[in-house]
């Protein structure tokens, strides 16, 4: 069992820095590369960045999805083999936990109604604020998207190092 749970911890946390890596390395700036530019052609704006936002919302929830895995990795560990829980580790994932929540039910909304707004309102005012109010938050993403990556990258190093000493002690180191 406790090969299993291992598996699991490093199963869970190297795909969850592999999905992280690949979105910000491909997925990413695919949308704004010149192929899509030559695809798009004069739609290119619009279209690419609204796909782009059903994208970044998916890897939003990937994020929450993965460090539910690990909170829950976390407490199977605490409970069936005894570990101690670090408050660093449990701080590390949960904070991570509530940055993929705020991103993808606060931040990428936002991004998706700026966008919206930058391309839809027929206010050429409004466009104006709502475009530099979207690069303002874009980079806030940027920002958020390079601690998930940080934090992740972390955890990875954790779960692939050798664990923490089991909260008993084992009757071997009793003998005379």
């Amino acid at each position: 069992m406790i090969g299993f749970l291992r598996f699991v911890g490093t199963l869970n946390a190297a795909i969850w820095l592999g999905a992280a890596l690949f979105y910000t390395v491909s997925v990413a700036p695919a949308m704004i590369s010149g192929g899509m530019l030559a695809l798009l052609g004069k739609n290119f704006p619009f279209y690419s960045e609204s796909v782009s936002q059903i994208v970044r919302t998916h890897y939003f929830y990937w994020h929450t999805g993965c460090a539910v895995i690990a909170l829950l990795h976390l407490l199977v560990e605490w409970l069936y083999l005894g570990r101690v829980v670090h408050r660093p580790w449990f701080g590390l994932l949960a904070g991570l936990l509530a940055l993929g929540l705020m991103g993808g039910f606060w931040l990428s909304p936002k991004l998706t109604e700026l966008h919206r707004v930058h391309y839809l309102n027929p206010a050429p005012a409004n466009r104006e604020v709502a475009g530099k109010s979207f690069r303002l938050w874009y980079g806030v993403f940027k920002v958020v998207n390079v601690l998930m990556i940080g934090g992740v990258a972390v955890y990875f190093w954790r779960t692939t190092n050798s664990p923490d000493a089991l909260r008993f002690v084992s009757p071997a180191k009793f003998r005379s």
